[in-house]
């Protein structure tokens, strides 16, 4: 496997891209190319496979969609991009449209719970790029709607996180279908030996290109951790909602978790949405693009969003529950510090889970400081029953917050991490009531 080498500061009009695309990047005021973008973008307009592996938030997305928009009018083929979850194919199907869209560009989004005549209907105008999920390709494959022969160019994203949910052998289905003379790029947060596999037996000769080891938390994020017993999280969650004024990302481990974490948060006075595989698809819809516009304030969610929320001005994300998989510990709190902003990530760990505390500092290889707990607000009482994707009585702008009843910048939090080294500091546990 060939590797790429790091290039110094470069300007996308450098990366070897065609006038036209170059001009659409300008009108959407796309500057800098991101690391990830600087190294991938170059290789993949030369229609060489290429694995890119980056933490999540690093800009991905564009570092396929434009090289594989290149070829496709390069080359008259279509484009094929396999992801894990409906959220993810979205808002992959959404920067292709407004990246393509002065091109004539048609997608056909292919994923579970929306209305297969209509993905019939797209599919047969001859799409020049193919989005979708693997358990929904493969349903359109089965009744002969979906015909894999034109594809040229194949993207794999989220490649480990597909391998996790069990797709393996649904995506070595799909790529029956897909002819061998093709340009495969693959995209992972991590480089489990499965993805080696999948490389080996699926591609030529890729180019490897690294932006971030495994385990890497984004580099603009400040982390704090809390012991707090279970039945204080909602006081804690209270308080730090008053504190930071921004857009707010609460993680349940459980979907009935998150229903009530929802409603605890209703009653709170602020804003709140929910996002979890119970909801159908159009809700699930409403609840992104209310919080991506600043409809809701807050947004609880399962581990479903930890890497399929794409919003740039999330000032904090709540670890409620911390997960049960460290590496998940990673993508969650890579949903903020987004796009080159500060990003805040805090945790509550209660008292019987400090073993997984250990785990996130063994993979991120980082020494964690626990934060005593501040003084809290009294328990709320009255809980409104109004829907989740109601408006509430806090209906707060990303873009116009209003201002902080108490700075936390002033007071910057115990423990920060970034791509500084860490290793001399020292662990502190502190014993929270």
């Amino acid at each position: 496997m060939a590797h790429a080498h790091p290039s110094g500061d470069t300007q996308f009009s450098e990366l070897g891209l065609a006038p036209a695309l170059l001009a659409v990047i300008d009108r959407l005021e796309f500057t800098v190319p991101t690391p990830i973008q600087t190294k991938a973008i170059p290789i993949a307009v030369t229609g060489k496979d290429i694995i890119g592996i980056a933490q999540t938030g690093t800009g991905k997305t564009l570092a396929f969609v434009l090289p594989l928009l290149q070829q496709a009018s390069r080359t008259k083929k279509r484009g094929l991009v396999i992801l894990p979850t409906r959220e993810l194919a979205l808002q992959v199907d959404e920067t292709f449209r407004k990246v393509g869209h002065s091109f004539g560009l048609r997608t056909a989004l292919v994923i579970g719970g929306d209305s297969m005549s209509r993905q019939r209907e797209a599919l047969a105008r001859n799409p020049h790029v193919i989005i979708g999920t693997p358990g929904r390709m493969i349903d359109h494959l089965q009744q002969g709607t979906l015909r894999l022969h034109g594809v040229g160019m194949l993207v794999l994203d989220e490649a480990d996180r597909m391998l996790d949910m069990g797709f393996a052998p649904q995506i070595t289905r799909i790529l029956q279908h897909v002819p061998k003379e093709r340009q495969t790029m693959l995209f992972s947060a991590t480089m489990p030996p499965a993805i080696v596999t999948i490389a080996a037996r699926h591609m030529k000769m890729p180019v490897r290109v690294e932006v971030a080891r495994s385990g890497t938390v984004a580099e603009r994020v400040e982390q704090e951790f809390f012991v707090v017993p279970k039945q204080q999280k909602n006081r804690l969650l209270d308080k730090l909602l008053s504190e930071y004024a921004g857009a707010v990302l609460v993680f349940s481990r459980t979907k009935h978790g998150a229903k009530k974490i929802a409603r605890a948060v209703r009653s709170m006075g602020h804003s709140v949405a929910e996002l979890h595989s119970n909801l159908s698809l159009p809700k699930r819809r409403k609840s992104l693009e209310g919080f991506k516009g600043g409809t809701y304030r807050v947004l609880v969610a399962t581990d479903i969003a930890a890497r399929g929320i794409d919003v740039t001005d999330i000032e904090l994300v709540v670890n409620y529950d911390v997960p049960e998989d460290p590496e998940w510990y990673v993508h969650r709190v890579g949903r903020t510090g987004r796009a080159g902003k500060i990003g805040h990530a805090v945790s509550f760990v209660t008292p019987d889970q400090r073993g997984k505390l250990r785990d996130i500092e063994r993979l991120i290889r980082v020494s964690l400081s626990v934060s005593p707990l501040p003084e809290l607000p009294p328990e709320r009482v009255s809980m409104p029953q109004s829907s989740p994707f109601e408006h509430s009585r806090s209906q707060v702008s990303h873009q116009h917050p209003r201002p902080r009843s108490h700075d936390r910048r002033r007071h910057p939090p115990r423990f920060r991490s970034g791509g500084h080294d860490h290793s001399r500091r020292q662990k502190h546990i502190h014993q929270d009531g």
